[in-house]
């Protein structure tokens, strides 16, 4: 009777690990899957499962259909045929806002420019200032 339960408790330690190693992580990766693909909407640029790269231009939720916008040809995909969301669509404040950040660092940079550009024309002065001392232009004596 004993070896019984032994046996009864390997299977039962055998699919819970089954489980946790297998099944678990599996049905993560599928909820990943569908709140990617549920969360998809025009502008986003997509990749297929055959790696045909392009942006979203319409969403069909009846029919489970994407339409995508290949350098101005437009395909028809199944949903489930979108591998992946390469880059979601920038809305318009984080475009402003990005565009702010970069005119900052574009002004920044050039005060420094023209500090450095400065900095050499003086450097250039002095050194106009200062005498030829070239040794090869003194006859060679023989």
């Amino acid at each position: 009777m004993n070896g019984s339960y032994t046996s009864i408790l390997m299977i039962v330690v055998l699919f819970a690990l089954m489980y946790f190693l297998m099944i678990r992580p599996q049905r993560k990766q599928q909820q990943k899957r569908r709140d990617q693909l549920s969360k998809i909407k025009p502008g986003d640029q997509v990749v297929t499962i055959g790696r045909l790269h392009g942006v979203v231009d319409e969403i069909n939720e009846a029919e489970k259909t994407v339409t995508l916008d290949c350098d101005g040809i437009y395909l028809v995909f199944d949903l489930s045929a979108i591998a992946q969301v390469k880059q979601p669509a920038i809305t318009a404040t984080a475009t402003a806002n990005a565009n702010d950040q970069t005119d900052a660092s574009d002004t920044a940079t050039h005060q420094n420019t023209a500090d450095s550009q400065s900095s050499d024309a003086a450097k250039s002065d002095a050194a106009d200032s200062k005498p030829d001392t070239d040794d090869d232009s003194k006859p060679e004596a023989k």
